[in-house]
């Protein structure tokens, strides 16, 4: 779950660069004493994601402004559905509008393309995480919004974990002397993970002392003899080229996880509208 201590500074930053000196539109058509209902409205089908969001940007906008939801996040929803109601000073509705409907929009297409990744591997053991392939200042957002769609968030900053990559190895000759320095180096509780892109970097990985390997890239059957030959002494991770078509057929090879950079970086955001009317 979100706390609005998360959410309040993007969504200041948002309403900030949307309208630096006020909405001058809003100011010369809408009088200031009119009130106003909105519905957000699905435009096509979809899971939710955000709706703590909608309420801190109105009550960002102007705390007097009502937002009742009628969905949580996580419930899938039907094109047509009334989302969310929200009732107060039309001009603040319009001002925060785009701002609302831009981060809702995304999260929600997040948290629908999740979901579809996570149904293709229901039937086998593998969990679909999502990468650090996200947008800059929206992290938190949108890593909810990957937990909405039933996914698992893999490390949240590069601060939370030890994962050596390709440009890592590139700048040792020892791969397990590398790993067994860097597992010295740190608390036993941080999680150490390696990521290698040939079935001849698996052993030498392993004898290092690794909690995760991440076979990156790898074809289905070298998938499959990696997990054979790590034969549970690690998780295995796989990574690289990811998508609705493939993932089933990598969570059969035995993997325990795949992360998907496609999650965050490469979603379209949901069609979601906002229907206004006076009400006064």
């Amino acid at each position: 779950m979100l706390e609005p201590a998360q959410i309040r500074p993007v969504v200041v930053a948002a309403l900030a660069e949307d309208a630096p000196s006020g909405d001058v539109t809003s100011q010369v058509f809408v009088p200031a004493a009119a009130v106003a209902t909105a519905d957000v409205v699905a435009r096509e089908p979809g899971v939710m994601a955000g709706v703590q969001v909608l309420e801190v940007v109105f009550d960002e906008v102007d705390p007097t402004v009502e937002v009742v939801l009628h969905i949580d996040d996580g419930e899938e929803f039907a094109a047509g559905d009334v989302l969310a109601t929200i009732s107060g000073p039309a001009r603040a509705i319009l001002r925060g509008e785009r701002i609302a409907l831009n981060l809702l929009q995304r999260m929600c297409g997040i948290a629908t393309l999740t979901s579809q990744y996570v149904a293709a591997v229901a039937h086998t053991r593998a969990r679909v995480v999502d990468t650090r392939k996200t947008t800059p200042g929206l992290r938190v957002l949108e890593r909810h919004a990957v937990r909405c769609g039933g996914g698992h968030n893999h490390r949240f900053s590069l601060s939370d974990a030890v994962m050596a990559k390709d440009n890592h190895l590139a700048l040792t000759d020892d791969i397990t002397a590398a790993i067994t320095a860097a597992r010295a180096q740190i608390p036993h509780t941080m999680h150490l993970e390696v990521e290698v892109d040939r079935l001849g970097q698996v052993e030498p990985v392993l004898a290092g002392g690794v909690d995760t390997i991440m076979l990156d890239n790898f074809a289905l059957e070298d998938l499959r003899t990696g997990v054979e030959v790590v034969a549970g002494r690690a998780i295995v991770e796989a990574s690289g080229g990811v998508n609705l078509e493939s993932v089933g057929a990598i969570a059969e090879t035995g993997v325990d996880v795949i992360s998907v950079g496609a999650l965050t970086h490469g979603v379209r955001a949901l069609d979601l509208g906002l229907d206004m009317r006076i009400t006064r």
